[in-house]
């Protein structure tokens, strides 16, 4: 954010600091900002370049039951405004993650968020059953994963196949559970209001956008599996419109993400009835992004007199 944006703070010395904490499901966060799933390791592998520590939460990569090797192949193809990527949900399976990695990941500060996937009902369950025992803060459950028993339609096209894995894995969560959304769904806000009616505490969209790369020298896809998921840039409007409809259809809170790369992206989304971010893609490049979303955020609500983040939401019907 440079300052044409913002005016600098400090005109007004006697209005109170900004409180930039916010309650999740009842997880405090000492920011809004959170390192997206996929796009932020296990939190060490950014040591050397940020200060980890002072993010609101970090969010794992996507976690299954038992290890993935991941797809084959080429895994990521640039586009001239996003990324596309076909990683694969590679992980060492959740009992390896508590194991090895949660203990690391628990040391940094931040809230810790551990997104769930599966390939099936049972397998979700059994991932929500051992995460629960786990030191976590959240689950965040992925249902943008297909589901082997419908021909590998992804849990989260429709809203009963999004109940039933929301409300299977609720029945044995002990954590606050926040439910990902899929932008490919024919009718997310109906997808997310299933989703809380069969107990998700929290939502968060949009995961990636379907995509498609082509290879004109090889005259085939560039991906294995043919589409891919797109980030970045291209879709942050998309994604701020689908914040901005399903904000005011629950009074859970929502997590906004899609192509955030700036303060004035993660503003945006703020206004638009977020209660917290989510940034990914912009980190492969720019790791400091997450500091200066953080500064840009405190800065625009010192100039404006807010004192709390939910002061910032301009969604009429947000509770």
């Amino acid at each position: 954010m440079n300052k044409h944006d913002i005016p600098s703070p400090g005109g007004n010395h006697s209005s109170p600091v900004p409180d930039l904490s916010v309650d999740i499901a009842g997880v405090r966060l000492k920011n809004p900002v959170i390192a997206a799933s996929g796009t932020f390791g296990y939190g060490r592998e950014y040591q050397d370049l940020i200060d980890v520590a002072e993010l609101g939460a970090i969010c794992t990569k996507g976690l299954t039951l038992h290890p993935r090797p991941g797809n084959r192949g080429i895994r990521l193809q640039e586009t001239a405004a996003g990324l596309i990527n076909s990683i694969g949900l590679e992980n060492p399976g959740i009992p390896a993650f508590i194991e090895k990695e949660l203990p690391q990941l628990r040391r940094l500060g931040p809230a810790v968020i551990a997104n769930l996937s599966g390939s099936s009902i049972e397998e979700y369950v059994e991932g929500a059953r051992l995460l629960s025992a786990s030191d976590i803060d959240m689950i965040e459950l992925n249902i943008s994963c297909p589901n082997v028993k419908a021909g590998g339609m992804a849990f989260g096209l429709c809203p009963p196949d999004a109940a039933a894995v929301t409300a299977a894995v609720r029945q044995v969560c002990t954590k606050p559970l926040m439910v990902k959304l899929s932008p490919n769904a024919p009718d997310v806000v109906a997808v997310g209001k299933a989703c809380v009616e069969a107990g998700a505490d929290a939502l968060s969209l949009v995961n990636t956008f379907k995509a498609l790369a082509i290879d004109i020298h090889q005259r085939r896809p560039v991906f294995e599996h043919i589409t891919a998921g797109l980030s970045g840039p291209a879709i942050k409007p998309i994604a701020l419109r689908m914040v901005w409809e399903l904000c005011g259809a629950v009074s859970v809170p929502v997590i906004g993400l899609g192509g955030i790369a700036s303060p004035e992206d993660a503003l945006e989304f703020l206004l638009a009835g977020a209660r917290a971010i989510q940034v990914g893609t912009a980190i492969f490049s720019r790791p400091p992004v997450l500091h200066e979303i953080i500064e840009g955020i405190r800065e625009y609500m010192d100039h404006h007199d807010f004192t709390r983040i939910e002061q910032l939401s301009i969604r009429p019907n947000y509770a």
